[in-house]
């Protein structure tokens, strides 16, 4: 309390007492004056006390609003206050928004409010201007002081009105939201994603309780969210010990997948369920989340994609891979087993005749045939092409097995009706057993193979492997293994066979045949290693080879004027079918700078009859290039007199065969017939495989002017060869029988 006022009040009290003493002395003091003294008194510290209450309390009210203002500022929210009857607006703490003073607006701020939250705040004023409801609140987009849309939340309620309750003054608040609604709409998204999505949705606390389910999951496993909120999350179909595990898996990580299968409708839907947790801030577990994936339609086309994997898209059959992931696994459980291979012998003639689908048609058929004699246990499997394999498991029973293959031989030898033809086809069958003939797949398919090609080589019957076998294996192995290091090292050389005129005795050209030297192993027979090039394929780059030796060496020869013929070089089927073949044969002709007129090119019969048209077409576009073409063993073993007219050759040569018979009446006939049939049609004839004398002077009656073979020259080297050229010159002038007597004395030596 004030000094002032406290002095004040001594002084009253003091004058006070010193009344009340002269109220004792009459005398003193009339008593008329004493009485109205008293009151006055009385009054004024009456007025005294009222006048400190009142100032006591503008004091508590200063504070009050003080701490009012300050509580306003540190809260950021802006007050307003609406004399509703003066249309007057005032605004405490407003930084935000533009003033507003006198307006007739209503609401009154609607010059800040979004033109489409109008109607909204409307409505919620006169509903509290109304009485409807307590308090005044409105979320809506304000306009600030710079022109920017701003979400607020704006709350009052009626403080004043008249004698008829009607709303005379209004206040309230008015809060900016916008960080808070951002986060509502990030969380409204939130739900609504999870909500709407299409994968089900589920998820529980940290005791396994089912707090929120989307609609998806209540599609996928029925019922409403009552039915699975505050319940056990468990998997369909696991059991009380299944979801105890379950529940310790998903404890132990922070993410859990496994993929399910629900049975759906009577179908299986294929699902991959992941589970992660969820921390709070301070990495606490708070809850679960699961989704499930439905991964239906990948896991049909996986199975779909896995079935033409492992299935022969023609035969419908098991194929080579499943084959192979079935012989694993018998090989692994040490089941006893035998692996029976076999193939479909000349096969390729049917395709070449008929067409590749009367060929796959019969395939089908086959197929189709030998899976129904089978037994339940066994499997039956397309390895490729025309090859075939049967695994036969728990039994390495010979009597058995051999039984089988001979059922199959017969199956497969029963005549096919198609199109009108009968066809009747043979097979065979290469044997092995497990684990006698290998302890791997790759191994026992390996010696199966090996022992089917030995029975091809009688045809129509089948074979065990034995270590022979695999001798022969090896051995042909390590041919190719030298043949592919050959063509690297340069192993493979050119020999020449001079053909010469029978009457004249003079040089009229060479053949160029290629032998194969090896450092270890020395000289290779052709009878070896071209078989085998011709299976691998490598008989095209040593036919390449061959051909641009010659070519290269007859180039040097001519210059040098020491020969003035054809060489012959021998074209191989697989050469002869080459794509690029006449492209080929042009490239080494220019590289080597030898005109075309000097090559002759040798084609056995049998591979023009594989296919005669393509044969006349490759060989016409050939000798248009000028380049001579000749038939190699004519009449051994195919019909080609109907096209022989068709064929753009100059020569035909006669097979040693038939000249090792002309000791007999029909040999020399034969041979005969064929130079007759040469000359009918204005072809040359060579004979090769001369080797007597007797031979040559049959050939003269007969009249084949051109001869090659020892009788003349062995197969000579290049060094060989140019010796025999230049000697060949020097005695040019002397008489045939001198010449020929050099000759053989040379080879002798």
């Amino acid at each position: 309390m004030p000094k002032k006022i406290i002095k004040i009040i001594a002084g009253f009290t003091g004058l006070f007492t010193a009344f009340a003493c002269y109220a004792h002395q009459p005398t003193l003091l009339d008593s008329d004056l004493l009485i109205p003294l008293t009151l006055a008194s009385l009054s004024l510290m009456v007025a005294l006390v009222a006048v400190l209450r009142l100032r006591k309390s503008q004091v508590a009210l200063k504070r009050s609003e003080h701490r009012f203002k300050n509580s306003i500022l540190a809260s950021g929210d802006a007050v307003w206050d609406w004399h509703i009857n003066e249309q007057r607006l005032e605004r405490i703490n407003d930084g935000l928004f533009n003033a507003i003073d006198h307006t007739q607006d209503f609401p009154p701020n609607r010059s800040n409010i979004h033109p489409s939250d109008i109607e909204f705040v409307e409505h919620s004023l006169k509903k509290h201007l109304s009485g409807e409801t307590t308090h005044f609140e409105a979320s809506y987009r304000a306009k600030d002081a710079t022109g920017n849309w701003r979400w607020v939340l704006d709350k009052g309620r009626v403080i004043e009105t008249d004698s008829q309750l009607k709303p005379m003054r209004m206040m309230g608040t008015v809060k900016d939201i916008g960080s808070i609604k951002q986060t509502q709409e990030r969380l409204n998204l939130l739900a609504n994603c999870i909500e709407n999505l299409s994968d089900p949705i589920v998820i529980f606390d940290s005791n396994f309780t089912i707090v929120e389910v989307n609609k998806t999951f209540l599609d996928y496993f029925g019922g409403n969210a009552t039915n699975h909120i505050g319940m056990l999350y468990k998997l369909p179909g696991h059991d009380k010990r299944q979801t105890q595990q379950f529940y310790q898996s998903i404890r132990k990580a922070s993410h859990w997948h496994k993929e399910l299968t629900l049975n759906k409708e009577k179908q299986n839907t294929f699902f991959s369920l992941s589970i992660d947790r969820i921390d709070d801030t301070k990495n606490n577990l708070r809850h679960y989340i699961a989704v499930y994936n439905d991964i239906t339609d990948n896991k049909q086309t996986e199975l779909a994609l896995q079935k033409l994997t492992n299935r022969d898209r023609l035969t419908g059959l098991p194929n080579r891979n499943q084959f192979f992931t079935n012989m694993k696994s018998l090989v692994s459980s040490k089941n006893r087993h035998a692996l029976l291979v076999f193939d479909l012998d000349n096969f390729k003639k049917i395709n070449d005749s008929l067409g590749h689908h009367a060929g796959d048609i019969l395939l089908c058929r086959l197929a189709s045939r030998l899976s129904k004699r089978t037994r339940e246990r066994d499997q039956f499997y397309r390895l490729g092409g025309d090859e075939f394999a049967l695994v036969m498991q728990n039994t390495n029973d010979i009597h058995t097995i051999t039984q089988a293959a001979k059922n199959f031989l017969a199956l497969i030898e029963a005549p096919f009706h198609m199109s009108g033809h009968e066809l009747v086809i043979t097979s065979s069958v290469g044997i092995v057993l497990f684990p006698e003939d290998g302890n791997t797949p790759e191994l026992l398919l390996k010696n199966a193979d090996t022992a089917m090609y030995h029975a091809k080589q009688h045809g129509n019957r089948y074979l065990f492997f034995n270590d022979a076998m695999n001798r022969q294996a090896v051995k042909r192995l390590q041919i190719e293994n030298l043949i592919r290091y050959g063509l690297k090292e340069d192993h493979f050389k050119v020999f020449y066979q001079p053909k010469m005129d029978i009457n004249s005795g003079e040089l009229v050209g060479m053949e160029a045949l290629v032998r194969f030297i090896t450092p270890n192993k020395g000289l290779i027979s052709p009878a070896q290693f071209i078989p085998i090039a011709e299976e691998t394929g490598q008989i095209v780059e040593v036919g390449e080879v061959v051909l641009e030796k010659a070519c290269r060496d007859v180039k040097d020869w001519i210059n040098r004027g020491l020969f003035d013929g054809r060489v012959a070089v021998n074209l191989s089927a697989k050469q002869f079918m080459q794509p690029d073949l006449i492209g080929s044969i042009d490239k080494i002709l220019k590289r080597e700078g030898l005109a075309s007129y000097y090559l002759e090119l040798e084609i056995t019969e049998g591979t023009i009859m594989e296919d005669p048209k393509d044969a006349i077409r490759i060989m016409n576009t050939l000798s248009a290039r000028g380049i001579h073409l000749a038939i190699d063993d004519f009449g051994t073993g195919y019909s080609s007199l109907a096209y022989l007219k068709q064929f753009p050759l100059n020569t035909l040569k006669v097979d040693k065969a038939f000249i090792d018979d002309m000791g007999n009446e029909k040999g020399k006939n034969m041979v005969d017939s064929i130079v007759t049939i040469a000359h009918n049609l204005g072809l040359s004839v060579v004979a090769e495989g001369v080797e007597y004398a007797d031979q040559v002077e049959q050939l003269k009656e007969l009249n084949c002017a051109t001869v090659q073979g020892y009788f003349y020259s062995k197969p000579l080297s290049h060094e060989q060869f140019e010796q025999f050229l230049l000697a060949h010159c020097k005695k040019a002038h002397q008489p045939h029988r001198e010449i020929e007597k050099e000759v053989k004395l040379s080879l002798v030596q």
